[in-house]
C-alpha cells in the first residue's frame, strides 16, 4: 500500500509543472513540424503533380495558370506546411499521449501504439478516399458546367486550395470512430445517445455532404455513404468501450 501511495505522489504534479511540461511538449511538436516543412519543400513540385493528376487524367483537362509573380512560391510554401504537419502527426500524437499518460492506468498506456496507428490509418483512409473517389467525381461535374466557348482555365492556387481542403476535411471526418472512442472513454458519449441521434445524424451528414461537394446528387451520395458507414462504426466502437468501462467498474 505504501509503495502505491508513493507512486501516486510521484505522479501528482503541481499546476505550474503541468504547464511547463505542456510547453515543452508543444515545443517538440512545433519543432518537428518545422523540420518536416524544410524536408518537404524540395518535394513540393512532385506533390503538386500528384494533386493535379486527377485533372490531368481527364479527357478535357483544365489549363492551370498562376496570376501573381509570387503565386507559385506561396503555393509551394502552403503545400510544404501542410505536408510538414501531416508528416509530424506521429510525433504530435505521441507527445499528446505522453502528456495525458500519467493520468491513465498502466493497462491503458499499453494502447499507445495501436491508438496512434489507428488514428493515422483513419486519417489517411479519408485522404485516400477523397483523392481516389471524391475528386475524380467532382472535377468532371464542375468542368462540365462550362460551354464550348468557355473552357476552364484555373488559377493553380485556387485548384490546390480546393483539393487540399477537400482532402484534409475528409481525412478529419474519417476520424469519427476515434473521436467516438475517446469521448466514450471520457464518459462524454454513450452508444445509446448515438443510436437515438441516428436519424438527426443522417440528416446532418447529407447536409454536410451537400455543403462540401458541388450541387450534384452523385457527389453528395458518394461522400454521404462512407460517412453513414463511419457513423455506424462509431456506434460499435462506443459500445465496445462502454462495455469495457462497465466491466472494469464492476470489478473495482
Amino acid at each position: 500500500m505504501k509503495k502505491k501511495k508513493r507512486k501516486a505522489k510521484k505522479k501528482e504534479m503541481p499546476f505550474l509543472e503541468h504547464l511547463e511540461e505542456l510547453r515543452w511538449r508543444l515545443w517538440k511538436c512545433i519543432s518537428a513540424v518545422i523540420v518536416f516543412i524544410f524536408i518537404a519543400f524540395p518535394f513540393t513540385g512532385k506533390i503538386l503533380e500528384i494533386l493535379t493528376y486527377p485533372n490531368t487524367r481527364l479527357k478535357n483537362p483544365a489549363t492551370f495558370v498562376f496570376l501573381k509573380p509570387t503565386g507559385m512560391l506561396m503555393l509551394r510554401m502552403e503545400i510544404a506546411i501542410i505536408a510538414g504537419i501531416i508528416a509530424a502527426l506521429p510525433i504530435i500524437l505521441y507527445q499528446l499521449w505522453q502528456f495525458f499518460a500519467p493520468g491513465l492506468y498502466p493497462k491503458e498506456r499499453k494502447f499507445i501504439g495501436p491508438v496512434i496507428f489507428i488514428t493515422i490509418f483513419c486519417f489517411f483512409l479519408g485522404v485516400g478516399f477523397a483523392y481516389a473517389v471524391l475528386i475524380p467525381v467532382i472535377l468532371p461535374f464542375l468542368f462540365s458546367l462550362g460551354t464550348p466557348s468557355i473552357r476552364p482555365m484555373i488559377n493553380i492556387n485556387d485548384y490546390a486550395q480546393f483539393v487540399l481542403r477537400l482532402i484534409l476535411l475528409t481525412g478529419l471526418v474519417f476520424e469519427l470512430p476515434m473521436v467516438s472512442f475517446f469521448l466514450t472513454r471520457l464518459g462524454l458519449l454513450s452508444p445509446n445517445f448515438l443510436r437515438k441521434a441516428r436519424k438527426y445524424s443522417i440528416l446532418l451528414i447529407f447536409i454536410f455532404a451537400a455543403i462540401v461537394t458541388p450541387p450534384d446528387p452523385v457527389s453528395q451520395i458518394v461522400l454521404a455513404l462512407p460517412l453513414l458507414l463511419l457513423y455506424e462504426v462509431s456506434i460499435w466502437v462506443s459500445q465496445m468501450v462502454y462495455k469495457k468501462k462497465k466491466s472494469n467498474a464492476l470489478r473495482h
